[in-house]
């Protein structure tokens, strides 16, 4: 029997997704270009969603995707889009229009706590890695935590839809709240970070506070901005 010639399978992919509150063009070309400035590494040619939920009236779509496209960043969907009439802009300009957000399943009450109980035992089991993460390497914890207790080299990355917990030298990049979810936090016995990300809130290696560097430290948000503070 022949094997198909294709397969589908899922996947996870780490994307950036880039929010727009702003339809003119060069401003929004200026804005993501100083955005890469900053981190050239991360960022350059790199694959990226853009939301235009808060985007209203007279868009024109043609321009904005130039202005993204001519900071070399590349769209690969767009996600956000209310009007139908924008819908159908983009789908021929060759895009996607992507759906965010979480599913919601309507129960009934004679099912819905033994629904709660098995979600609650199945996001609670934190992903545990215990040897080293070695430079090239991606580790993503889908919708629970990351714990590593090892050092993470530099050119790894450490993802999780939740926290992440790093006991050991953490030289690579590593992002929590993946999914979004601002209220996740990264704990590091000895942060080297090449960028630390919490739902999209970054800083490079140049970005973090000195004071910071090689020591335990803990990161949060702070009404929507990346904080940080000594680990006791």
């Amino acid at each position: 029997m022949s094997k198909s010639p294709i397969d589908f399978k899922g996947s996870n992919f780490t994307l950036s997704v880039v929010h727009l509150h702003q339809s003119q063009p060069e401003i929004i070309r200026q804005a993501i270009q100083e955005k890469i400035n900053q981190a050239p590494k991360f960022l350059q040619n790199a694959p990226i969603v853009l939301n235009i939920s808060t985007l209203s009236g007279d868009i024109n779509w043609l321009q904005i995707q130039q202005a993204v496209s001519a900071t070399g960043l590349r769209i690969i969907g767009v996600s956000g889009c209310k009007d139908e009439t924008l819908k159908k802009i983009i789908a021929s300009a060759g895009l996607p229009v992507l759906c965010e957000g979480k599913v919601v399943f309507k129960t009934t009450d004679s099912t819905k706590s033994n629904l709660v109980n098995d979600h609650n035992q199945e996001t609670n089991k934190a992903r545990i890695i215990n040897t080293l993460v070695r430079s090239g390497q991606q580790i993503y914890a889908r919708n629970t935590d990351l714990i590593v207790i090892n050092n993470v080299s530099a050119g790894a990355e450490l993802v999780a839809d939740g926290n992440v917990h790093i006991y050991g030298i953490m030289r690579g990049r590593v992002l929590a709240g993946a999914s979004g979810d601002f209220k996740c936090q990264i704990f590091c016995t000895n942060l080297a970070a090449e960028l630390v990300s919490i739902a999209g809130e970054y800083w490079t290696m140049d970005q973090i506070p000195g004071k910071f560097f090689s020591t335990a430290a803990r990161l949060y948000l702070q009404d929507g901005v990346l904080a940080i503070q000594t680990l006791n």
